[in-house]
Protein backbone atom coordinates (compact mmCIF):
# COMPACT_ATOMS: atom_id res chain seq x y z
CA UNK A 1 0.00 0.00 0.00
CA UNK A 2 1.24 3.48 -0.69
CA UNK A 3 0.29 6.76 0.87
CA UNK A 4 -0.47 9.00 -2.06
CA UNK A 5 -0.05 12.12 0.02
CA UNK A 6 3.61 11.30 0.66
CA UNK A 7 4.53 11.72 -3.02
CA UNK A 8 4.96 14.94 -4.99
CA UNK A 9 5.10 15.96 -8.64
CA UNK A 10 2.96 15.36 -11.69
CA UNK A 11 3.94 11.74 -12.12
CA UNK A 12 4.37 10.34 -8.67
CA UNK A 13 6.22 7.09 -8.25
CA UNK A 14 3.16 5.43 -6.72
CA UNK A 15 0.76 6.44 -9.45
CA UNK A 16 3.32 5.63 -12.14
CA UNK A 17 3.57 2.09 -10.78
CA UNK A 18 -0.21 1.87 -10.44
CA UNK A 19 -0.71 2.84 -14.10
CA UNK A 20 1.83 0.27 -15.27
CA UNK A 21 0.07 -2.40 -13.22
CA UNK A 22 -3.32 -1.37 -14.59
CA UNK A 23 -2.12 -1.60 -18.19
CA UNK A 24 -0.53 -5.01 -17.55
CA UNK A 25 -3.66 -6.28 -15.79
CA UNK A 26 -6.05 -5.19 -18.56
CA UNK A 27 -3.88 -5.95 -21.59
CA UNK A 28 -5.74 -8.23 -23.98
CA UNK A 29 -9.06 -8.12 -22.09
CA UNK A 30 -11.98 -6.49 -23.89
CA UNK A 31 -14.80 -7.00 -21.38
CA UNK A 32 -15.69 -3.64 -19.86
CA UNK A 33 -17.22 -5.04 -16.66
CA UNK A 34 -14.20 -7.25 -15.99
CA UNK A 35 -11.82 -4.36 -16.61
CA UNK A 36 -13.73 -1.99 -14.34
CA UNK A 37 -13.87 -4.67 -11.64
CA UNK A 38 -10.12 -5.24 -11.79
CA UNK A 39 -9.43 -1.49 -11.86
CA UNK A 40 -11.50 -0.96 -8.69
CA UNK A 41 -9.80 -3.92 -6.98
CA UNK A 42 -6.37 -2.55 -7.91
CA UNK A 43 -7.18 0.88 -6.49
CA UNK A 44 -8.63 -0.69 -3.34
CA UNK A 45 -5.43 -2.66 -2.85
CA UNK A 46 -3.09 0.29 -3.28
CA UNK A 47 -4.86 3.33 -1.87
CA UNK A 48 -4.92 3.70 1.88
CA UNK A 49 -7.45 5.48 4.06
CA UNK A 50 -10.41 4.87 1.73
CA UNK A 51 -13.70 3.13 2.43
CA UNK A 52 -15.20 2.86 -1.08
CA UNK A 53 -13.84 2.78 -4.61
CA UNK A 54 -15.70 1.99 -7.78
CA UNK A 55 -17.42 3.08 -10.91
CA UNK A 56 -20.74 4.43 -11.99
CA UNK A 57 -21.44 3.99 -15.70
CA UNK A 58 -23.71 6.05 -17.91
CA UNK A 59 -27.12 4.41 -18.05
CA UNK A 60 -28.84 6.99 -20.25
CA UNK A 61 -28.10 10.49 -21.49
CA UNK A 62 -28.51 11.92 -18.00
CA UNK A 63 -28.16 9.09 -15.51
CA UNK A 64 -25.46 6.93 -13.92
CA UNK A 65 -25.89 3.39 -12.64
CA UNK A 66 -23.71 1.53 -10.17
CA UNK A 67 -20.89 -0.46 -11.72
CA UNK A 68 -18.11 -2.61 -10.28
CA UNK A 69 -16.86 -1.45 -6.87
CA UNK A 70 -15.13 -2.37 -3.61
CA UNK A 71 -16.86 -1.44 -0.35
CA UNK A 72 -20.26 -1.39 1.29
CA UNK A 73 -23.45 -1.48 -0.80
CA UNK A 74 -23.99 1.81 -2.61
CA UNK A 75 -26.59 4.00 -4.26
CA UNK A 76 -27.70 2.46 -7.56
CA UNK A 77 -28.97 5.40 -9.67
CA UNK A 78 -27.51 8.91 -9.73
CA UNK A 79 -28.81 11.63 -12.04
CA UNK A 80 -26.33 13.86 -13.86
CA UNK A 81 -25.92 17.04 -11.83
CA UNK A 82 -26.85 15.38 -8.52
CA UNK A 83 -24.27 14.84 -5.79
CA UNK A 84 -20.54 14.63 -6.37
CA UNK A 85 -20.75 11.84 -8.96
CA UNK A 86 -23.57 13.46 -10.92
CA UNK A 87 -21.74 16.79 -10.89
CA UNK A 88 -18.56 15.20 -12.25
CA UNK A 89 -20.60 13.43 -14.94
CA UNK A 90 -22.44 16.62 -15.97
CA UNK A 91 -19.45 18.98 -15.91
CA UNK A 92 -16.87 16.44 -17.14
CA UNK A 93 -14.53 17.83 -14.48
CA UNK A 94 -12.92 16.03 -11.57
CA UNK A 95 -14.57 16.82 -8.25
CA UNK A 96 -12.15 16.97 -5.31
CA UNK A 97 -14.22 17.39 -2.16
CA UNK A 98 -12.50 17.87 1.22
CA UNK A 99 -15.77 17.70 3.19
CA UNK A 100 -18.72 16.02 1.49
CA UNK A 101 -21.09 17.39 4.12
CA UNK A 102 -20.45 20.88 2.70
CA UNK A 103 -21.10 19.81 -0.92
CA UNK A 104 -24.53 21.04 -2.09
CA UNK A 105 -26.79 18.06 -2.79
CA UNK A 106 -24.31 15.46 -1.55
CA UNK A 107 -25.80 11.95 -1.70
CA UNK A 108 -24.85 10.08 1.47
CA UNK A 109 -24.59 6.42 0.47
CA UNK A 110 -22.19 5.66 3.35
CA UNK A 111 -22.45 7.79 6.48
CA UNK A 112 -18.77 7.06 7.24
CA UNK A 113 -17.58 8.97 4.14
CA UNK A 114 -16.21 12.46 4.79
CA UNK A 115 -14.21 13.27 1.65
CA UNK A 116 -14.47 12.18 -1.95
CA UNK A 117 -12.86 12.40 -5.35
CA UNK A 118 -14.75 11.68 -8.56
CA UNK A 119 -13.04 11.53 -11.95
CA UNK A 120 -15.23 11.54 -15.07
CA UNK A 121 -14.60 9.01 -17.82
CA UNK A 122 -15.10 10.87 -21.09
CA UNK A 123 -14.91 9.44 -24.61
CA UNK A 124 -15.62 11.43 -27.77
CA UNK A 125 -17.00 14.30 -25.70
CA UNK A 126 -19.52 12.10 -23.85
CA UNK A 127 -19.42 10.98 -20.22
CA UNK A 128 -19.39 7.19 -20.18
CA UNK A 129 -18.97 6.89 -16.42
CA UNK A 130 -17.10 8.10 -13.34
CA UNK A 131 -14.52 6.76 -10.94
CA UNK A 132 -15.67 7.45 -7.37
CA UNK A 133 -13.46 7.13 -4.28
CA UNK A 134 -14.59 7.91 -0.72
CA UNK A 135 -12.65 8.26 2.51
CA UNK A 136 -13.70 8.40 6.15
CA UNK A 137 -11.06 11.14 6.61
CA UNK A 138 -11.72 14.78 5.89
CA UNK A 139 -9.46 16.32 3.22
CA UNK A 140 -8.02 12.90 2.27
CA UNK A 141 -7.44 13.62 -1.42
CA UNK A 142 -4.85 16.04 -2.80
CA UNK A 143 -4.01 17.65 -6.09
CA UNK A 144 -1.46 14.87 -6.56
CA UNK A 145 -4.27 12.32 -6.17
CA UNK A 146 -6.33 14.23 -8.73
CA UNK A 147 -3.50 14.17 -11.25
CA UNK A 148 -2.66 10.54 -10.58
CA UNK A 149 -6.25 9.34 -10.77
CA UNK A 150 -6.94 11.33 -13.93
CA UNK A 151 -3.93 9.62 -15.47
CA UNK A 152 -5.21 6.24 -14.17
CA UNK A 153 -8.57 6.91 -15.86
CA UNK A 154 -6.80 7.85 -19.08
CA UNK A 155 -5.08 4.46 -19.03
CA UNK A 156 -8.35 2.72 -18.18
CA UNK A 157 -10.17 4.38 -21.09
CA UNK A 158 -7.88 2.53 -23.50
CA UNK A 159 -9.36 -0.77 -22.27
CA UNK A 160 -13.07 -0.08 -21.88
Amino acid sequence: MFQTTSYSGDLTAGYDLLNKQLAALLEGETNTVANLANASALLNQFLDRINWVGFYVTDSEDSLILGPFQGLPACVHIAFGKGVCGTAAATQETQLVADVHQFPGHIACDAASNSEIVVPLVRDGKTIGVLDIDSPEFDRFSEIDRQGLERFCGTLLRYI
